[in-house]
């Protein structure tokens, strides 16, 4: 049965939540996993399988994601008391890469981001430059149909922590940012959950 994959990347996020070991991997570059190019099995091929596969439906079209995690105790994490885990969620169209969202709570490549900035953006108006330099690296990139045809193509930034102590506390924040075809901003989508 199918189900929809939310625009914001929660899910996958909250996926990093459930902590498993995994084996290690590095932050995708764009250049090494090229959207509407790479195929599902020039993924697996590099990242190995994974056993966490799902369908769902964006924008009226069939989607798979394919999810790997790694996690470890011998490691930093960016905040103290939380568990330092890695999450890449890679999401195809017909066999095709349509996007990919990375996120970290390791020290040496954390995706946190300042979401106090989010008021410096303006729709219709502020550009794709202007976003990099107020927010950095994006960790997400996606193309139709993980955004509308209309849009063209989307950035995303993404962050989940789980407390190490006792009890326990989780927290995650995504932010998904589309362009129009002159590079403004035009839609802005953040969502946020759990106990920050």
């Amino acid at each position: 049965m199918s189900t929809t994959i939310r625009t914001g990347g929660l899910i996958a996020l909250l996926a990093v939540l459930a902590g498993c070991a995994g084996r290690d991997f590095v932050r995708p570059s764009p250049e090494a996993f090229r959207l509407g190019h790479t195929t599902y099995a020039q993924v697996v091929e590099r990242m190995g399988e994974s056993r966490a596969v799902s369908d769902g439906v964006q924008n009226g079209q069939k989607v798979r994601s394919i999810t790997y995690r790694y996690t470890t105790t011998t490691d930093t994490s960016w905040e103290t008391g939380v568990v330092p885990v890695r999450t890449v969620v890679f999401y195809f169209h017909q066999e095709r890469l349509v996007g990919y969202a990375f996120a970290s709570s390791f020290k040496t490549d954390s995706t946190d981001f300042d979401e106090t900035k989010l008021a410096a953006l303006s729709k219709g108006h502020t550009t794709r430059a202007e976003v990099l330099q107020l927010l950095g690296q994006p960790s997400a990139y996606y193309i139709p149909p993980m955004v509308t045809a209309t849009a063209g193509e989307a950035i995303g930034y993404g962050y989940a922590r789980r407390e190490a102590s006792g009890r326990y506390r989780a927290f995650s924040k995504t932010l998904r940012i589309t362009f129009d075809a002159q590079d403004r901003v035009a839609d802005i989508a953040y969502t946020s959950s759990g106990v920050k």
